[in-house]
Protein backbone atom coordinates (compact mmCIF):
# COMPACT_ATOMS: atom_id res chain seq x y z
CA UNK A 1 0.00 0.00 0.00
CA UNK A 2 1.40 3.35 -1.32
CA UNK A 3 2.46 5.95 2.05
CA UNK A 4 -0.18 9.05 1.80
CA UNK A 5 1.15 11.91 0.40
CA UNK A 6 1.46 15.50 2.05
CA UNK A 7 -2.07 16.32 1.09
CA UNK A 8 -3.67 13.02 2.27
CA UNK A 9 -2.03 14.11 5.87
CA UNK A 10 -3.25 17.96 5.87
CA UNK A 11 -6.61 16.50 4.47
CA UNK A 12 -7.75 14.35 7.68
CA UNK A 13 -10.62 12.54 6.89
CA UNK A 14 -13.38 13.86 9.84
CA UNK A 15 -16.57 11.46 8.91
CA UNK A 16 -16.65 7.51 7.79
CA UNK A 17 -17.22 6.74 4.53
CA UNK A 18 -21.14 5.38 5.08
CA UNK A 19 -21.72 9.02 5.44
CA UNK A 20 -20.23 10.53 3.07
CA UNK A 21 -22.51 8.17 0.76
CA UNK A 22 -24.19 9.59 -2.25
CA UNK A 23 -27.62 8.75 -0.73
CA UNK A 24 -26.61 10.33 2.68
CA UNK A 25 -25.34 13.72 1.09
CA UNK A 26 -27.16 14.07 -2.19
CA UNK A 27 -24.19 16.18 -3.01
CA UNK A 28 -25.39 19.56 -1.72
CA UNK A 29 -21.69 20.68 -0.13
CA UNK A 30 -20.33 20.16 -3.55
CA UNK A 31 -23.03 22.11 -5.20
CA UNK A 32 -23.05 24.76 -2.40
CA UNK A 33 -19.50 25.37 -3.19
CA UNK A 34 -20.06 25.51 -7.15
CA UNK A 35 -22.72 28.12 -7.07
CA UNK A 36 -20.62 30.18 -4.81
CA UNK A 37 -17.93 30.04 -7.45
CA UNK A 38 -20.39 30.80 -9.92
CA UNK A 39 -20.89 33.68 -8.39
CA UNK A 40 -17.52 34.70 -7.85
CA UNK A 41 -17.27 34.46 -11.82
CA UNK A 42 -20.02 36.01 -12.54
CA UNK A 43 -19.41 38.69 -9.92
CA UNK A 44 -16.15 39.98 -11.06
CA UNK A 45 -16.95 41.66 -14.35
CA UNK A 46 -20.32 42.33 -12.98
CA UNK A 47 -18.53 44.44 -10.05
CA UNK A 48 -16.42 46.38 -13.39
CA UNK A 49 -19.48 47.36 -15.09
CA UNK A 50 -21.60 48.48 -11.79
CA UNK A 51 -21.19 52.12 -10.47
CA UNK A 52 -21.97 52.20 -6.48
CA UNK A 53 -23.83 55.89 -6.15
CA UNK A 54 -27.23 56.52 -5.97
CA UNK A 55 -27.48 58.42 -8.91
CA UNK A 56 -25.71 56.09 -11.19
CA UNK A 57 -26.55 52.63 -9.67
CA UNK A 58 -29.68 51.74 -11.53
CA UNK A 59 -28.34 53.26 -14.42
CA UNK A 60 -25.36 51.20 -14.64
CA UNK A 61 -27.64 47.90 -14.22
CA UNK A 62 -29.66 48.81 -17.11
CA UNK A 63 -26.51 49.24 -18.92
CA UNK A 64 -25.25 45.77 -18.09
CA UNK A 65 -28.21 44.34 -18.56
CA UNK A 66 -29.40 45.91 -22.40
CA UNK A 67 -26.14 47.20 -23.45
CA UNK A 68 -23.05 45.14 -22.27
CA UNK A 69 -22.83 41.84 -24.61
CA UNK A 70 -24.15 39.34 -22.70
CA UNK A 71 -24.37 41.13 -19.62
CA UNK A 72 -28.22 40.23 -19.23
CA UNK A 73 -26.92 36.61 -19.14
CA UNK A 74 -23.76 37.73 -16.71
CA UNK A 75 -26.43 38.91 -14.65
CA UNK A 76 -29.09 36.11 -14.98
CA UNK A 77 -26.14 33.65 -14.24
CA UNK A 78 -25.34 35.71 -10.86
CA UNK A 79 -28.96 36.37 -9.68
CA UNK A 80 -30.21 32.18 -9.82
CA UNK A 81 -26.55 31.20 -8.74
CA UNK A 82 -27.83 33.53 -5.63
CA UNK A 83 -30.88 32.00 -5.53
CA UNK A 84 -29.77 28.16 -5.67
CA UNK A 85 -27.12 28.70 -2.88
CA UNK A 86 -29.62 29.67 -0.73
CA UNK A 87 -31.37 26.99 -1.34
CA UNK A 88 -28.92 24.41 -1.09
CA UNK A 89 -27.80 25.58 1.77
CA UNK A 90 -30.84 25.07 3.34
CA UNK A 91 -31.48 21.64 2.08
CA UNK A 92 -28.02 20.71 3.16
CA UNK A 93 -28.96 21.77 7.09
CA UNK A 94 -31.82 20.16 6.44
CA UNK A 95 -30.36 16.95 5.03
CA UNK A 96 -27.82 16.96 8.16
CA UNK A 97 -31.02 17.34 10.49
CA UNK A 98 -32.96 14.64 9.52
CA UNK A 99 -29.61 12.22 9.44
CA UNK A 100 -28.19 13.09 13.13
CA UNK A 101 -25.29 15.12 11.61
CA UNK A 102 -25.48 17.25 13.63
CA UNK A 103 -24.16 15.27 16.75
CA UNK A 104 -21.08 14.70 19.04
CA UNK A 105 -18.23 15.26 17.31
CA UNK A 106 -19.93 17.99 14.85
CA UNK A 107 -21.56 20.30 16.28
CA UNK A 108 -19.13 22.96 14.93
CA UNK A 109 -19.85 21.79 11.61
CA UNK A 110 -23.42 22.35 12.67
CA UNK A 111 -22.82 25.88 13.37
CA UNK A 112 -20.46 26.56 10.29
CA UNK A 113 -22.96 25.13 8.30
CA UNK A 114 -26.14 27.38 10.17
CA UNK A 115 -23.99 30.65 9.86
CA UNK A 116 -22.67 30.08 6.37
CA UNK A 117 -26.55 30.09 5.66
CA UNK A 118 -27.18 32.99 7.21
CA UNK A 119 -23.89 34.70 5.26
CA UNK A 120 -25.55 33.76 1.81
CA UNK A 121 -28.59 35.61 2.99
CA UNK A 122 -27.04 38.33 4.07
CA UNK A 123 -25.11 38.08 0.83
CA UNK A 124 -27.99 37.89 -0.95
CA UNK A 125 -29.66 40.76 0.80
CA UNK A 126 -26.96 43.37 -0.05
CA UNK A 127 -27.00 42.13 -3.66
CA UNK A 128 -30.85 42.59 -4.03
CA UNK A 129 -29.97 46.35 -2.45
CA UNK A 130 -27.67 47.17 -5.10
CA UNK A 131 -29.60 46.99 -8.17
CA UNK A 132 -31.54 50.36 -6.57
CA UNK A 133 -34.49 50.68 -7.87
CA UNK A 134 -38.39 50.91 -5.95
CA UNK A 135 -38.85 47.74 -4.80
CA UNK A 136 -34.87 47.38 -3.69
CA UNK A 137 -34.86 50.91 -1.69
CA UNK A 138 -38.57 49.74 -0.42
CA UNK A 139 -37.27 46.57 1.05
CA UNK A 140 -34.62 48.47 2.65
CA UNK A 141 -36.38 51.34 4.27
CA UNK A 142 -38.43 48.20 5.99
CA UNK A 143 -34.95 45.90 6.89
CA UNK A 144 -32.97 49.44 8.52
CA UNK A 145 -36.45 50.21 10.42
CA UNK A 146 -37.04 46.77 11.56
CA UNK A 147 -32.95 46.86 13.02
CA UNK A 148 -33.73 50.21 14.81
CA UNK A 149 -36.68 48.48 16.57
CA UNK A 150 -33.39 45.86 18.15
CA UNK A 151 -33.37 46.13 21.95
CA UNK A 152 -30.66 48.30 23.07
CA UNK A 153 -28.53 47.60 19.58
CA UNK A 154 -31.39 48.97 17.45
CA UNK A 155 -29.36 52.72 16.90
CA UNK A 156 -26.17 51.38 16.21
CA UNK A 157 -27.65 48.75 14.07
CA UNK A 158 -29.45 51.58 12.29
CA UNK A 159 -26.42 53.96 12.09
CA UNK A 160 -24.44 50.85 10.60
CA UNK A 161 -26.67 49.86 7.73
CA UNK A 162 -27.88 53.32 6.94
CA UNK A 163 -24.61 55.94 7.86
CA UNK A 164 -26.92 58.56 7.74
CA UNK A 165 -30.21 59.82 8.72
CA UNK A 166 -31.76 58.98 5.28
CA UNK A 167 -30.60 56.00 2.66
CA UNK A 168 -27.93 57.90 0.13
CA UNK A 169 -24.68 57.33 -1.61
CA UNK A 170 -23.39 56.22 1.95
CA UNK A 171 -25.53 53.57 2.13
CA UNK A 172 -25.12 51.88 -1.25
CA UNK A 173 -21.55 52.19 -0.70
CA UNK A 174 -21.84 50.39 2.73
CA UNK A 175 -23.80 47.18 0.89
CA UNK A 176 -21.30 47.53 -1.95
CA UNK A 177 -18.61 46.87 -0.04
CA UNK A 178 -19.85 44.20 2.28
CA UNK A 179 -21.46 42.41 -0.65
CA UNK A 180 -17.94 42.32 -2.52
CA UNK A 181 -15.36 42.04 0.32
CA UNK A 182 -17.75 39.58 2.57
CA UNK A 183 -18.57 37.35 -0.54
CA UNK A 184 -14.65 35.64 0.72
CA UNK A 185 -16.40 34.74 4.27
CA UNK A 186 -18.43 32.14 3.16
CA UNK A 187 -16.36 31.14 0.54
CA UNK A 188 -13.81 30.97 3.36
CA UNK A 189 -16.20 28.46 5.36
CA UNK A 190 -17.47 25.90 2.94
CA UNK A 191 -13.83 25.94 1.81
CA UNK A 192 -12.92 24.93 5.17
CA UNK A 193 -15.70 22.77 5.61
CA UNK A 194 -15.04 20.67 2.09
CA UNK A 195 -11.40 20.51 2.65
CA UNK A 196 -11.31 19.13 6.39
CA UNK A 197 -14.35 16.51 5.17
CA UNK A 198 -12.81 13.77 2.92
CA UNK A 199 -15.03 12.85 -0.27
CA UNK A 200 -15.49 9.39 -0.23
CA UNK A 201 -18.63 8.88 -1.41
CA UNK A 202 -19.16 7.92 -5.30
CA UNK A 203 -17.49 10.29 -7.69
CA UNK A 204 -19.94 9.53 -10.34
CA UNK A 205 -23.02 10.44 -8.71
CA UNK A 206 -21.91 13.98 -7.10
CA UNK A 207 -20.22 14.78 -10.68
CA UNK A 208 -23.44 14.00 -12.60
CA UNK A 209 -24.96 16.04 -9.79
CA UNK A 210 -22.63 19.23 -10.57
CA UNK A 211 -23.26 18.61 -13.90
CA UNK A 212 -26.92 18.50 -13.07
CA UNK A 213 -26.79 21.73 -11.01
CA UNK A 214 -24.67 23.68 -13.94
CA UNK A 215 -27.54 22.79 -16.67
CA UNK A 216 -30.58 24.15 -14.32
CA UNK A 217 -27.96 27.07 -13.50
CA UNK A 218 -27.68 27.75 -17.41
CA UNK A 219 -31.53 27.02 -18.54
CA UNK A 220 -32.80 29.57 -15.89
CA UNK A 221 -30.57 31.97 -16.89
CA UNK A 222 -31.85 31.32 -20.49
CA UNK A 223 -35.46 31.29 -19.46
CA UNK A 224 -35.96 33.46 -16.63
CA UNK A 225 -34.63 37.27 -16.48
CA UNK A 226 -33.47 38.45 -13.16
CA UNK A 227 -35.80 41.33 -11.45
CA UNK A 228 -35.57 44.50 -12.39
CA UNK A 229 -38.16 47.34 -11.25
CA UNK A 230 -38.22 51.02 -12.07
CA UNK A 231 -35.33 53.19 -11.28
CA UNK A 232 -35.41 55.22 -8.57
CA UNK A 233 -35.19 58.94 -9.25
CA UNK A 234 -32.89 61.20 -7.17
CA UNK A 235 -30.24 61.18 -4.91
CA UNK A 236 -31.63 60.11 -1.80
CA UNK A 237 -34.76 58.76 -0.48
CA UNK A 238 -36.37 59.41 2.39
CA UNK A 239 -36.97 56.73 5.43
CA UNK A 240 -40.49 55.84 5.42
CA UNK A 241 -42.65 53.87 7.96
CA UNK A 242 -42.36 50.06 8.28
CA UNK A 243 -45.59 48.90 5.69
CA UNK A 244 -46.08 45.16 5.03
CA UNK A 245 -46.91 46.36 1.74
CA UNK A 246 -42.91 46.44 0.51
CA UNK A 247 -41.80 44.20 -1.95
CA UNK A 248 -38.92 42.14 0.18
CA UNK A 249 -37.01 39.01 -1.64
CA UNK A 250 -37.95 36.47 -1.83
CA UNK A 251 -36.74 34.72 1.06
CA UNK A 252 -37.48 37.35 3.74
CA UNK A 253 -41.31 37.25 2.39
CA UNK A 254 -42.58 35.09 5.38
CA UNK A 255 -41.10 38.00 7.75
CA UNK A 256 -42.68 40.35 5.64
CA UNK A 257 -46.17 38.12 6.11
CA UNK A 258 -45.85 38.15 9.71
CA UNK A 259 -45.92 42.19 9.21
CA UNK A 260 -49.21 42.32 8.40
CA UNK A 261 -50.61 39.66 11.60
CA UNK A 262 -47.78 41.20 14.71
CA UNK A 263 -46.23 43.89 15.33
CA UNK A 264 -42.78 45.08 14.04
CA UNK A 265 -40.47 44.25 16.75
CA UNK A 266 -42.11 40.57 17.36
CA UNK A 267 -42.14 40.10 12.90
CA UNK A 268 -39.15 41.21 12.38
CA UNK A 269 -36.60 40.94 15.00
CA UNK A 270 -37.63 38.71 17.93
CA UNK A 271 -39.40 35.69 15.87
CA UNK A 272 -36.42 36.02 13.55
CA UNK A 273 -33.70 35.74 16.30
CA UNK A 274 -35.85 33.00 17.98
CA UNK A 275 -35.62 30.89 14.92
CA UNK A 276 -31.52 31.26 14.41
CA UNK A 277 -31.42 30.62 18.35
CA UNK A 278 -33.61 27.70 18.63
CA UNK A 279 -31.26 26.29 15.18
CA UNK A 280 -27.65 27.37 16.86
CA UNK A 281 -28.38 25.33 20.09
CA UNK A 282 -30.01 22.44 18.79
CA UNK A 283 -27.12 19.94 19.24
CA UNK A 284 -27.48 21.12 23.06
CA UNK A 285 -30.78 21.70 23.62
CA UNK A 286 -33.17 19.10 21.71
CA UNK A 287 -30.82 16.03 20.86
CA UNK A 288 -27.80 16.08 22.48
CA UNK A 289 -27.36 12.09 22.25
CA UNK A 290 -24.58 10.79 20.39
CA UNK A 291 -26.18 8.14 18.74
CA UNK A 292 -28.17 7.62 15.00
CA UNK A 293 -25.57 9.68 13.32
CA UNK A 294 -25.94 9.05 9.81
CA UNK A 295 -29.74 6.84 9.87
CA UNK A 296 -32.27 9.18 8.31
CA UNK A 297 -35.37 10.06 10.89
CA UNK A 298 -33.21 8.25 13.94
CA UNK A 299 -35.50 7.58 16.61
CA UNK A 300 -33.05 9.96 18.91
CA UNK A 301 -33.32 12.65 17.32
CA UNK A 302 -37.01 12.73 17.00
CA UNK A 303 -37.49 15.85 18.54
CA UNK A 304 -34.83 17.50 17.13
CA UNK A 305 -36.35 16.40 13.45
CA UNK A 306 -39.91 17.64 14.52
CA UNK A 307 -38.95 21.01 16.14
CA UNK A 308 -37.09 21.75 12.01
CA UNK A 309 -39.45 20.35 10.02
CA UNK A 310 -42.36 22.75 12.21
CA UNK A 311 -40.38 25.61 11.88
CA UNK A 312 -39.72 25.17 7.82
CA UNK A 313 -43.50 24.15 7.17
CA UNK A 314 -44.39 27.44 8.80
CA UNK A 315 -41.62 29.79 6.91
CA UNK A 316 -42.79 27.91 3.45
CA UNK A 317 -46.19 28.85 4.60
CA UNK A 318 -46.13 32.07 5.28
CA UNK A 319 -43.61 32.42 2.11
CA UNK A 320 -45.90 30.68 -0.36
CA UNK A 321 -49.32 32.99 1.55
CA UNK A 322 -47.93 36.33 0.76
CA UNK A 323 -46.55 35.36 -2.50
CA UNK A 324 -49.77 34.55 -3.65
CA UNK A 325 -51.14 37.08 -1.53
Amino acid sequence: MPSPNLLNRIHIPTIATRQARFTDTFGLEGMSVLLYLSLLVTGIPLMVLYTPTAVSAGESIRAITYIAPYGWLLRNLHYWAAVLLLLTSALHLLRVVLTGGYKPPRRFNWLLGLAALLLSGLLSFSGYVLRWDVDTVGALTVIVNLAQQTPLLGDWLYGLLVGGAEISDVTLGRFYTWHIVGLSVPLLLVGWRVFHVSRDGKKIEEGAALLALLCLLLGLALWLDAPLAPAVDGLSVPLTAVTPTITTPWFLLWIQALLRYLPPLWAGVVIPLGVVLILALLPWTLDRTTTGTAVWFNREGRLAQGVVLLLLGGIVALTLLEWWG
